[in-house]
């Protein structure tokens, strides 16, 4: 990764074939403390920020398109906001929640971002103001949040209900803990693991707890292997969760600042992995589709045996898990190209000649998915988010999988792209003929 100035509007890409990152078009502004989203049609929605004037917030929004490797905007947020969360809804709408403004105080107000239409409208306000927090949708399709480490929207969390466009307050953690959140993952059993600590790191927490969404409660989840401040929590391929990082060498052993470890809900423990190349706090670890995590950026402390300043590592790493689950693969028929997705009605394959309807339901079959997992695979249709309305196991056929879906309004062609995300892994693309 390159060392640009600060902020930047620079942009790249990592290519896991090739283990390279390569530069990719420039943003149409730079930004610091943005989000960005992928979107049902395989875009890109970045918004907000700071930006020098010098930084200055931003309302401003734009799209990458990967098929172009270009950026360009996307209009304007309500008002200016950094710091802020950005949620794909189950709908396809993009949720923005809070932020920092430009008075320096933490908003409460949010607002949704729609592909079809390519604008942002008003919803419901959280019932107080947050900066830096966190947004995890849940296996319901209500959203999430929970404070981070700045202590300004201590010491609550709230649920987004997207059919109402409302906030309410929900259960807080247990016990003498700290009130910042610091990893949040969502797990295949539709509890969220959250990682805890004090605002602003004063010391390291080692407490782990769960939210149960079905009570609106709190428990706890046992012990972290190592007490770690502004780590990150990544979600692996067989449902388990890789924790990372760690804040700078004051007290902490060195071989600390770089461990890693494993939580396993089937064991319900932390259990220690291998280290990092480089120990990094409030750095960025994304799963990919292979099931390995890339590790890029962050804040580096210790350099060549010595605590430092902090340093900005324009290195990246790979971490690959002990166990990793097959991606989601759609299935094809014995004709080439032709995808195995039936007519719900009919149980007739999806052709030229048998098109599917807009509204209508079809039997996706694939491989992939976790036995047990209440999580929904987000199907897109057309680049349009499709009603998931069943997934699991092909009933009768052990070891085959089955999404039944509505397909969306809007859509029409011989040849339209489905696709889907499970557990943040993209499968495979097929077509299918709608009409």
């Amino acid at each position: 990764m390159s060392g640009a100035e600060f902020p930047s509007d620079e942009a790249e890409l990592y290519d896991p074939a090739s283990g390279a990152f390569h530069a990719t078009g420039n943003m149409v502004s730079r930004h610091i403390g943005h989000t960005a989203t992928l979107l049902p049609n395989g875009k890109v929605l970045i918004t907000g920020g700071w930006f020098p004037k010098p930084f200055s917030l931003s309302s401003m929004a734009e799209l990458y398109d990967p098929s172009t490797e270009t950026f360009t905007p996307a209009g304007s947020m309500s008002i200016p906001r950094a710091l802020h969360t950005a949620t794909l809804l189950r709908s396809g709408k993009v949720l923005i929640a809070g932020g920092s403004t430009d008075s320096g105080s933490a908003t409460n107000r949010a607002e949704l971002y729609d592909p079809s239409t390519g604008g942002f409208t008003p919803t419901g306000n959280m019932n107080i103001g947050r900066s830096g927090h966190r947004a995890i949708l849940l296996a319901s399709g209500n959203v999430l949040i929970v404070p981070d480490t700045d202590g300004a929207d201590c010491c609550s969390a709230e649920l987004y209900d997207p059919e109402s466009g409302t906030f309410r307050a929900t259960g807080w953690l247990q016990g003498p803990v700290g009130p910042a959140v610091f990893t949040a993952n969502l797990l295949t059993s539709g509890k969220v693991l959250v990682t805890v600590g004090p605002p602003e790191c004063d010391y390291r927490e080692e407490s782990a707890q769960f939210y149960d969404p079905v009570s609106e409660t709190f428990r706890d989840a046992g012990n972290v292997a190592t007490p770690r401040c502004y780590q990150a929590g990544t979600s692996l391929s067989d449902g388990t969760v890789l924790i990372s990082g760690n804040l700078d060498c004051g007290g902490v052993a060195v071989a600390d600042l770089a461990a890693a470890e494993v939580y396993s809900p089937a064991a319900g423990a932390f259990v220690r992995t291998d280290n990092l190349v480089v120990n990094r706090e409030s750095h960025t670890a994304t799963l990919l589709k292979d099931g390995r995590v890339l590790i890029a950026g962050g804040i580096s402390f210790f350099t060549n045996g010595f605590c430092t300043n902090g340093k900005l590592p324009s290195t990246a790493e790979l971490y690959t898990p002990r166990t990793i689950a097959p991606a989601p693969t759609l299935l094809s028929t014995s004709d080439v190209g032709s995808s195995a997705i039936l007519h719900a009605s009919t149980q007739e394959i999806v052709s030229l000649a048998h098109p599917a309807v807009a509204g209508e339901v079809l039997e996706i079959y694939l491989t992939g998915l976790i036995d047990g997992s209440v999580i929904s695979p987000q199907v897109a249709i057309g680049g349009l988010m499709a009603e998931v309305l069943f997934f699991g196991g092909a009933p009768g056929y052990p070891g085959l999988n089955q999404i039944n879906v509505r397909v969306p309004s809007d859509v029409s062609g011989p040849a339209v792209p489905l696709r889907l995300n499970y557990l943040a892994r993209p499968s495979n693309e097929v077509t299918i003929a709608v009409k």
